[in-house]
Order: structure tokens, then sequence, then C-alpha cells
């Protein structure tokens, strides 16, 4: 287990089922090795998970989580937020405002719309292959559906 509290702070755990936090902003937190589970909290934080089963989690605005093996998870719950998760069975969900997504083969993609005032309006999900969304690529949730994020 890793942890770092301030804004800036880096945790690092690796090996099977490590856990990594960091707390504050433009923290980084990672964690390598199968079931491994990485948080960042606070503005521009980064998460990210390397190993089947592992977990990535990043909550404040502009964060970013990212989960590299199968059966991965990643998401990003802040405004303009990104989550990708390259392995099989994997998933990525951005569930704040503005929020990217972006899925690797046999993945899906979880997005949310909101409003002008802010209001959520519509969550949906696709598989990669499915509602024209290709593995590999970064997509937001439009009016008209999922549409490439520049």
């Amino acid at each position: 287990h890793a942890a770092a509290t301030g804004d800036s702070g880096h945790a690092a755990a690796t090996g099977y089922r490590g856990h990594a936090a960091a707390t504050g902003d433009s923290g980084h937190a990672a964690a390598t090795g199968d079931s491994g589970h990485a948080a960042a909290t606070g503005y521009r934080g980064h998460a990210a998970a390397t190993g089947d089963s592992g977990h990535a989690a990043a909550t404040g605005d502009s964060g970013h989580a990212a989960a590299t093996g199968n059966y991965g998870h990643a998401a990003a719950t802040g405004n303009y937020g990104h989550a990708a998760a390259t392995g099989e069975n994997a998933i990525a969900a951005s569930l704040g405002d503005g929020g990217t997504a972006m899925a690797g083969e046999g993945g899906w993609i979880v997005l949310a719309r909101y409003d002008d005032d802010g209001d959520l309006i519509e969550v949906k999900t696709a598989k990669v292959g499915t509602e024209g969304v290709e593995a590999g690529k970064r997509y937001r949730l439009a009016e008209t559906g999922f549409e490439l994020a520049e």
C-alpha cells in the first residue's frame, strides 16, 4: 500500500493486490500487478492500474483514470475527466460533465450528458464495435449519441 497526501503527491504500489492513493491537487497514484487499485482525489489527479482486474479512479475535475489489463475498470467522476480501459472486458466510465472515455477491443464505455444548468439528462453505454464506437478512440456523449472527442 502506498499513500501520498498534499498537492502534487505521488503514490505507487507494485505487486499482486497493491493499492495506491494520492489526495490533493495534481496527485498521481499507480498500482502495478494483478488486482491492484489506484485512486487520485483532487483537481487534475491521475490514477493508473496495470495488470488484470485492476481498478483506477480519479474523483476531481479534470482527472484521468486508466486501467490497462483485462477485466480492469477506470472511472473518472469529476467534470472534464477522462477514463481509459484498454484490456478485454474492461470498462471505462466518465460520469462528469464534459467527460470522455476510451476502451480497447472487447471493452465498454459509459458516459453522461448534462444540460446547460448542469442537470444530468442522460447516461449511455456502448460496447466497442457497436453504436459507432471504435477501439482506442476517445468519445464524449452528445445529443446525437457518441461522438469522437478532439
